[in-house]
């Protein structure tokens, strides 16, 4: 296993849209390794999520895992949001985002579709952080970041920090 660098706003790269991962390649060693290095980058990194997008994969797959003792981990290849209940605010930060938070507005509770890490589809009703996750991580598949719910000028402000944050650490 290995850590994969992540992509940093602004990265046009991150704003790429995702295309399907093909069924036949979910059980392939190669796609297996993958999955493995992006849980070890998760972790690492430390956080609860992370899109292939943010490791400059552009296929539609995803890694989250939100329990505390980082022992449930996730897989969603192709996720599909097919249902959608309430509203919740919660405080975000993002791997690609380092050092910024932000409330953002998503459903509270949603049903997803997707194919799991063993090649077989399923349906899963999630609620709370691991629907805000979720719905997140599927925002990085179409080229969509958390701050694109901020305003024009918060946005900017968020670019100008993490510019400065680059300056200081080279």
């Amino acid at each position: 296993m290995s850590l994969l660098p992540i992509l940093e706003f602004p990265d046009p790269r991150l704003r790429t849209k995702a295309v399907p991962v093909d069924p036949a390649h979910v059980t392939a060693s190669e796609f297996q390794a993958l999955l493995d290095d992006m849980f070890e980058t998760m972790y690492d990194a430390p956080g609860i999520g992370l899109a292939a997008s943010q490791v400059d994969v552009h296929k539609t797959f995803m890694v989250i895992d939100v329990s505390e003792e980082k022992d449930a981990p996730l897989v969603f290849i192709n996720p599909v949001i097919t249902a959608r209940a309430g509203e919740q605010v919660y405080q975000e930060g993002c791997l690609s985002v380092p050092g910024i938070f932000a409330d953002v507005t998503r459903a509270n509770e949603i049903t997803v579709e997707a194919v799991g890490r063993d090649g077989k589809p399923f349906t899963m009703q999630a609620d709370g952080l691991l629907a805000v996750c979720i719905q997140h991580e599927m925002d990085h598949l179409v080229g969509k970041l958390f701050v694109d719910y901020l305003s024009p000028l918060k946005r900017e402000m968020v670019r100008k920090k993490l510019a400065k944050a680059r300056r200081n650490a080279a």
